[in-house]
């Protein structure tokens, strides 16, 4: 089994593809342990799987997996994580804007008892206005609604051990929140400052709405921290208050009809119709958070469940590639 993990999603990358394999191997050859190189085609239209598949064929330290379809960034680096058998765990893009030199440095931080070590690009060389302000503001966002102290979010290079990371699900644009969900199990989190050089081949795949959809991922994640094994507690909350204020309305009514014989649908029609509304309302509320806690307990009893599907697995044996030599 190996003791290093290195995971890398790969999706129209065939011109990275070859010196990334070079310069990772070189670096893990040079860290002297063990190690195993996961990577992941997530439905790429280009070379990118031949040219994986060419690197497996000699190489037994390295497994491939092709998925059916481009499923995104979080489910390939699910996918590469579940198949990976190393203790320890180095996440990273396959586009060569993360440096296989600095990857010493995230394991010497494992070494060192931390759970999850996580890259910071401190001085980001993306565009100013589409990438570093938006990008600046919602890492300060997060940082404030997730209460974990670290400078980025969004940078896929970090390390992780094995048993911190499966206890995090990934699915959607998650993997940016691991940290934020390991808090919640207790790791201990540490982060270091990593280089940001240009992309040289390739086009990005990032642009301004993704953005977008993280901020909506980030409210998910503001839930999932506070309310994840007890949704009742918010929803019950907003369902009490309707129901409290709604009776409260209603009381008041009923005691103008009974003391002063007022027809209350002809003087207060307006404030009847939202007693009986934040009453229903309230009870709905309710009944989600019921709801709510049937499906967390049903998500603990239940089997995981993948969010990818896998197209095939290349995997070279250590008694072929001696064959080869």
């Amino acid at each position: 089994m190996p003791k290093y993990s290195i995971v890398v999603p790969f999706h129209n990358e065939e011109e990275n593809v070859t010196a990334l394999y070079d310069r990772v191997k070189l670096v893990m050859e040079q860290v002297g342990d063990s190690f195993e190189l996961v990577l992941v085609d997530d439905g790429s239209r280009d070379r990118t799987y031949r040219l994986l598949e060419e690197i497996a064929a000699v190489d037994s330290r390295v497994t491939v997996i092709k998925l059916r379809r481009n499923f995104g960034q979080t489910s390939a680096l699910a996918a590469g994580f579940d198949h990976a058998q190393g203790d320890m765990l180095i996440s990273m893009d396959g586009d060569l804007q993360h440096d296989p030199d600095e990857i010493p440095n995230f394991l010497a931080r494992l070494e060192e008892g931390y759970d999850v070590v996580s890259g910071w690009r401190a001085h980001r060389a993306d565009n100013l206005l589409f990438r570093r302000i938006p990008s600046r503001c919602a890492n300060w966002l997060m940082a404030k609604l997730s209460g974990v102290d670290i400078h980025d979010f969004g940078t896929t290079f970090k390390a992780y051990r094995r048993d911190v990371i499966n206890n995090i699900p990934l699915y959607g644009e998650m993997h940016r929140f691991i940290p934020a969900l390991a808090s919640w199990y207790g790791a201990s989190i540490c982060e270091i400052p990593i280089s940001n050089p240009q992309r040289q081949f390739g086009r990005s795949h990032y642009g301004i709405s993704r953005t977008v959809r993280v901020m909506f991922d980030l409210l998910t994640i503001r839930f999932l921290l506070k309310y994840m094994t007890r949704p009742l507690h918010f929803f019950g909350s907003i369902g009490a208050l309707g129901i409290a204020g709604g009776s409260v309305m209603s009381l008041w009514l009923l005691g103008l009809k009974l003391m002063t014989g007022q027809h209350v649908m002809q003087e207060h029609g307006p404030l009847f119709m939202i007693a009986a509304v934040a009453i229903l309302a309230g009870v709905q509320m309710l009944g989600i958070g019921l709801l709510g806690e049937l499906q967390v307990r049903h998500f603990h009893a239940s089997a995981h469940r993948a969010p990818y599907a896998v197209d095939r697995i290349v995997r070279l044996r250590p008694s072929e590639e001696s064959l080869l030599h």
